[in-house]
């Protein structure tokens, strides 16, 4: 395969942050039912983990070509490895906060290589399409593997036995560590201009370009409807369903592998379908979803715990099934304005991708935390909605100008 272990380098990396990144909704959980946190305040860790996200991006991706990208996710790996040691000896809520603050870090920094090289090793916007839906649904892999990986060391009368998972993520990313330190990362990369100055002022000259602005918007309205959704799952089932704790996270699984089941799809059909008719279309399912669900629950759940899988009704599987439908809409979008502009662009226009994506995340996150506390579970999911109709909006925008430009072109 070409550029075969660039492509397992890009896997492996995701996969392991993934696991990281994601295990934000299981760690809230468990800073309300552990350390006594209230929903609101455990919220912030989403702002831990998304805010460095948008400033390292911000920092670094003008001149991430010339530091490289291999040595950029060798660097990421090392900060979160001992943000994971910190976790596990530390076993607080502010030691929860530092271990966010370093996978956020460290994710910037992997992120942006991951999109830059994914631009590097393919040649055609369907070929990118493919590929960066096809990563994206291995993150999601990823995702759903910790919501099994975590619940794995629970325990019924240790409440810190859960903290044992750190030891075995640090084993897997020294791990992931040598397997990119032997791996052959040798690809001469464009950058956009003769010095860091000029590759600063090239990334800032993105920011008027129509196509940029209102992909932007579209990144962060996604960003903020997922976020809400993988985030608050855990404790919506828990509290909406009457789950258990290891029930509801281990049902929260379902959104993950809906969602990579979905990315995976995407790659594929997005071959042959327009993708702003797969958007459109996800985007509309997955409101009928919520307002076929939603409608049916109670703002508070029985006073019986459900425990198996053989107790959880029908509609606790379909909400997560919501999923498959938001799945492909992120990938191609970013595919979409990526393939668009000069691979000189990609690795500035990556970190514009991750800070609004990271900003969106922590807003939404936020919105639904606070209202999840205020007002119930219920309503703050149906708050979702507005997001996903100003995203529709946004794609008919970037369709429109997309078919300017390859008009002015050609």
């Amino acid at each position: 395969m070409k550029n075969f272990s660039i492509k397992l380098s890009i896997y492996l990396n995701y996969f392991v942050f993934a696991i990281l990144l994601n295990s934000v909704g299981i760690v809230i959980a468990k800073s309300i039912n552990v350390y006594g946190v209230v929903e609101s305040d455990a919220s912030l860790l989403e702002a831990f983990k998304d805010l460095p996200i948008a400033f390292v991006s911000f920092l670094v991706a003008s001149f991430l070509p010339r530091f490289g990208y291999k040595r950029a996710m060798l660097v990421a790996l090392v900060i979160v490895f001992f943000g994971c040691l910190g976790m596990y000896y530390g076993n607080t809520f502010d030691t929860a906060k530092v271990l966010f603050l370093t996978v956020g870090v460290s994710f910037a920094l992997i992120k942006l290589s991951v999109y830059s090289l994914i631009g590097v090793v393919t040649d055609t916007p369907k070929e990118h399409s493919a590929l960066m839906s096809s990563v994206e649904g291995f993150f999601m892999v990823g995702i759903a593997s910790a919501y099994f990986l975590f619940p794995a060391f629970y325990s019924d009368t240790d409440p810190d036995a859960w903290l044992q998972v750190y030891p075995v993520l640090c084993v897997i990313i020294a791990l992931s560590f040598v397997l990119l330190l032997f791996s052959k990362i040798n690809i001469p990369i464009e950058t956009s201009g003769k010095s860091v100055v000029d590759d600063i002022k090239s990334s800032a000259g993105l920011l008027v370009m129509p196509l940029v602005l209102v992909f932007i918007f579209s990144a962060f309205f996604f960003v903020m409807v997922e976020q809400g959704i993988m985030t608050w799952l855990p404790r919506f089932n828990e509290k909406i369903f009457s789950f258990s704790e290891v029930l509801s996270v281990q049902m929260a699984s379902i959104l993950a592998i809906s969602l990579a089941l979905g990315r995976f799809i995407a790659g594929w059909v997005s071959k042959s379908i327009a993708w702003e008719k797969i958007v459109i279309v996800c985007s509309i399912i997955s409101v009928v979803i919520l307002l076929s669900v939603l409608p049916q629950l109670k703002m508070e759940g029985n006073a019986v715990v459900l425990n198996g899988l053989g107790d959880v009704p029908l509609l606790g599987f379909i909400l997560p099934l919501i999923g498959l439908f938001i799945a492909p809409i992120y990938p191609l979008l970013n595919s979409t304005v990526l393939s668009h502009l000069p691979k000189r662009l990609h690795s500035p226009m990556s970190g514009l991708i991750i800070i609004f994506s990271a900003l969106g995340g922590t807003l939404g996150s936020r919105i639904v935390g606070t209202l999840f506390e205020h007002i119930g579970g219920v309503n703050a999911f149906y708050f979702l909605i507005i997001p996903i109709a100003l995203l529709v909006i946004s794609v008919l925008i970037i369709k429109r100008l997309i078919k300017k430009q390859d008009n002015h072109d050609s």
